[in-house]
């Protein structure tokens, strides 16, 4: 198949501040060397915003890596090509001019700032650095102007966050820390890695909206790192499309969007979550039985601050709330992060305590002591955020798989099980050669699956899958999302699906209920919300999640 790699000399404008031309990356393993990035080119122009989007190991991020040598130069072999940043190839020069050219000319921003950012030194302190380092600012000269950007960057009450650690703070204000490092020293180019992955939609939006607002006040370009496409259309100029190690299409955003060329471009655009729920079945669900229900639900929690822990302050993780579940039935919950869906799904399942009554099957279980629910476990099952911390890493997939049936079926002997463990996994479209194998020699869409084969083999009624898809690609979520409803259909399971991601709960929720400070502002079937929302919170989610309204 012939790739669509651009043509470099026809990109160029008025003036180029990155181009990448031929540039092939090899690593080294004890197995011999490993091509990753094959003969690509690209440039990005001053005062642009170009796009690097792909999958999980299409090479995006060693790209990325490669143009301020991040990589260790004992496993790294930069085969062929040059990255010029204007004018100077800097695979050529020395390891003291790349230091310079680190955090001063060009910053990058990584997609987990929590384990990007030091935990032992004050954010503030971080910011300094390289003001520090490359300007020579006296300390009074740097805090200042530290304070200063984290103002410019959103942080609230900027003063008093300069002294707190990374992780007295959320999601959102660790990014905002980690953009204000970033422009320190008010760099030519940006380079943002997956900068708002693990973002809730209002806060993408925010730093979006605010990435925009510095790249024309810095007069700065951005290459951007993503696999999220509507991250792409609302925010980029131009997009190369990564596949295994190769730029395969090049274009403006509007052009490729709107006539994509490759087969992989057309498959990623396709990916998308689609709603796969019948129009009627939401209808006839309402007749069903209740599976489980929640009366007058609290779990508040008692946090101390001060320099004696002696205040106190209550926070309403779920604050009087009532719900039900019927049988066969998709219920979404929705909301931001510290909204309480988590603790709200947990305690549900009892897995977390809190007041009120629970019933499930018609039976309260909200009083049973832990031997008394022990046996309604295999009911109630769990599929988490990240395969990869939920999966043991030293036990194999027969093991972890299996599990279940040695708890709750201990009259099954090891032939019985492993017949059982391979019907799972088939069912979730695994072969059943893998059982030897362990959790990191599988992509994240197969540990997910993993995941999923580890509960259904229990045959459960009710499965609460909190955040099941965020950390997949686009083409991986849609094939587990058509793989969660194929099993409920042919299993009549129960769903609690937690996300805030709503084009993931439009696609597959009946009803929905909408979570804010730990209550329900707003509920009902999953057409009336998306149509017809009434709160303004609800609009507000709804309008940074699924327009895609340019913001250039």
């Amino acid at each position: 198949m012939k790739l669509l790699i651009p043509d470099v000399d026809k990109m160029k404008t008025s003036k180029t501040i990155l181009e990448i031309k031929n540039l092939s990356v090899n690593f080294k393993t004890l197995a011999g060397s490993i091509n990753v990035v094959r003969d690509i080119n690209f440039s990005v122009e001053s005062g642009k915003t170009m796009a690097l989007v792909g999958e999980s190991g299409s090479g995006k991020s060693v790209t990325a890596m490669s143009i301020l040598r991040l990589h260790d130069e004992e496993k790294v072999d930069y085969h062929s090509g040059s990255i010029s940043f204007l004018g100077e190839n800097l695979l050529g020069v020395n390891e003291d001019y790349i230091k310079q050219v680190r955090g001063s000319d060009i910053s990058m921003i990584f997609q987990e700032p929590m384990t990007s950012l030091n935990p032992t030194f004050t954010v503030g302190m971080q910011i300094m650095e390289p003001m520090l380092i490359h300007n020579n600012m006296s300390k009074a000269v740097a805090k200042k102007r530290a304070i200063e950007l984290m103002e410019l960057t959103g942080i609230p009450e900027p003063h008093y966050r300069f002294d707190a650690f990374p992780h007295l703070l959320s999601g959102g204000q660790r990014q905002r820390m980690m953009i204000a490092m970033a422009l320190a020293c008010e760099p030519k180019l940006l380079i943002a890695d997956e900068p708002t992955t693990a973002l809730d939609v209002t806060v993408q939006l925010q730093i979006l909206l605010l990435l925009e607002r510095l790249k024309k006040d810095f007069s700065m370009s951005i290459l951007m790192i993503t696999h999220n496409l509507n991250l792409v259309q609302r925010f980029a100029d131009s997009v190369c499309v990564m596949q295994e190690g190769r730029i395969v299409e090049h274009g403006q955003v509007d052009t490729l969007f709107s006539e994509p060329q490759h087969p992989y471009t057309i498959k990623l655009l396709d990916s998308e979550p689609e709603r796969i729920i019948p129009d009627d079945e939401t209808q006839r669900l309402r007749f069903s039985k209740e599976l489980l229900k929640g009366v007058h639900l609290q779990r508040y929690f008692t946090t101390s601050k001060g320099f004696f822990k002696r205040k106190s302050n209550i926070v309403k993780a779920v604050d009087d709330i009532s719900l039900f579940l019927r049988a066969g039935e998709t219920l979404g919950i929705v909301g931001e992060s510290g909204s309480g869906k988590s603790t709200l799904g947990r305690c549900l399942l009892k897995l977390e305590s809190c007041s009120g009554d629970i019933y499930f099957e018609q039976q309260k279980i909200d009083q049973l002591t832990h031997s008394q629910l022990r046996p309604l476990r295999k009911e109630f099952q769990v599929v988490f955020q990240d395969p990869y911390s939920s999966l043991s890493p030293r036990m194999t997939i027969e093991q972890i798989v299996g599990e279940g049936l040695k708890i709750h079926f201990p009259q099954f002997n090891k032939v019985q099980r492993r017949e059982k463990i391979k019907k799972a996994l088939l069912e979730v479209g695994l072969e059943d050669d893998i059982l030897w194998r362990y959790p990191h020699e599988f992509s994240g869409g197969q540990r997910q699956r993993i995941a999923i084969a580890r509960v259904v083999i229990l045959e459960p009624k009710l499965i609460l899958l909190d955040e099941p898809t965020s950390a997949l690609d686009v083409s991986v979520q849609k094939q587990v999302l058509a793989l969660l409803r194929e099993l409920q259909e042919r299993h009549k399971i129960s769903y609690l699906f937690i996300t805030h991601d709503l084009k993931v709960i439009k696609a597959v929720s009946h009803r929905i209920m909408v979570m804010k400070e730990g209550q329900i502002i707003e509920s009902g079937d999953t057409e009336e919300i998306f149509t017809d929302p009434k709160k303004e919170y609800t609009k507000n989610l709804l309008s940074a999640s699924l327009f895609n309204k340019r913001l250039i």
